[in-house]
């Protein structure tokens, strides 16, 4: 069993009065974290919102009804909890009339997106975010030396739990969770008014990673407006699909202000979107530094929620093509990073961004060395 980083955090929060939220897409270990921890406990209600009779009960719910449901049950556990109209008044509900009652609900996406909650639950819930399986709770499963050999594949299959469990059988497992999480999930929601043109924006995206992302220009590529793209966009990353990081000015003219990079929060999924899984090996060298790119920052961020971060991301590119692939700031102390796939690869901070930050700290993350910044 690959132990999850987010089970200690998980147990701490139980014996508080507030709702407990566990977040991230659809397949990535929500369920089976919480089964590990209550599966046969008695005390615990489960209920699934994918399920039309749980739905329908949830209706037209009062502090009775909820009640009744309840019974004399303490943890209630609510697995795809956003499938559930409103659900956030009905957490509110729950967590306000039922005494001594511990609600956990999971959700595969925002509960303000697919709902449009309008009164939120400010105050009382606590919200984790849960990844696909990370680097460093593989190593902590198997090995350092195993995992960091295995990376060109993690790069090309990524790290979704049924993936990583059943070599052999990656790629049907793939399309059956980008099926599942485009399906089931984004193209549901009422918003998405074409869904052809959805898919083919997440294509264009996963060639694009690594690179700055105009909206402008997707608009035209796929036949949207910007706007659109946009809300599409944003859709994509409150699914936990992919993810924006923005451009870092602070000090130069010439800094670009708003700029974006996109990346996929799993190189798998992205790698299905456009229907190439052929080796590492095989591909370009500019193909292999954007899947370590996308790897090592999704990884990065993985490492960095459950470590007590509080700062912010981003990645630096000036008007005259100067760039830094990552940055991080943390209560005013700036750190750089540039990710090469070649651990004989050189680089080094340009000058001009030296000049404007003179303390800040930079490294240079490889394969090699990739320990020291993901685990």
């Amino acid at each position: 069993m690959i132990q999850r980083t987010l089970t200690p955090k998980i147990i701490h929060e139980l014996n508080n009065n507030k709702a407990l939220l566990l977040m991230g897409a659809r397949q990535v270990g929500k369920s089976t974290l919480l089964k590990e921890l209550f599966d046969g406990d008695n005390r615990v209600l489960w209920l699934n919102g994918d399920e039309s009779d749980v739905r329908n009960a949830f209706d037209e719910i009062s502090s009775t009804r909820i009640k009744a449901i309840v019974g004399n049950k303490t943890i209630v556990i609510i697995d795809e909890a956003q499938r559930i109209k409103e659900i956030g008044l009905k957490l509110k509900l729950i967590t306000d009339q039922l005494n001594g009652v511990k609600v956990i609900a999971t959700g595969s996406s925002s509960f303000e997106l697919a709902n449009k909650v309008n009164e939120s639950l400010a105050g009382r819930k606590r919200e984790f975010r849960m990844y696909p399986i990370s680097f460093a709770e593989m190593v902590n499963h198997t090995d350092l030396l195993t995992e960091k050999r295995l990376i060109p594949h993690r790069l090309v299959y990524g790290y979704y739990p049924e993936v990583v469990t059943n070599q052999g059988e990656e790629r049907d497992i793939l399309k059956e969770l980008t099926d599942s999480i485009l399906y089931k999930d984004i193209l549901s929601l009422d918003s998405i008014g074409k869904p052809d043109k959805l898919q083919r924006l997440l294509q264009a995206l996963a060639f694009q990673i690594g690179s700055q992302v105009s909206y402008n220009e997707l608009a035209t590529l796929i036949g949207l407006d910007s706007k659109t793209i946009e809300r599409y966009i944003d859709i994509l990353e409150k699914s936990y699909i992919i993810f924006r990081l923005n451009s870092y000015a602070r000090n130069l003219r010439n800094e670009l202000k708003t700029s974006r990079k996109i990346y996929f929060y799993d190189n798998g999924i992205r790698n299905a979107i456009i229907g190439n899984y052929s080796i590492l090996e095989s591909r370009s060298n500019e193909e292999k530094g954007a899947l370590w790119e996308n790897f090592i920052i999704s990884e990065r961020l993985k490492h960095l929620s459950t470590s007590g971060f509080y700062g912010s991301t981003w990645f630096w590119r000036t008007q005259q093509q100067k760039e830094i692939d990552f940055l991080e700031e943390e209560d005013g102390k700036l750190k750089a990073f540039e990710f090469k796939w070649n651990p004989r690869a050189k680089a080094k901070l340009p000058l001009s961004f030296t000049n404007a930050y003179p303390d800040c700290a930079f490294n240079v993350i490889t394969p090699d060395n990739i320990e020291d910044f993901i685990y």
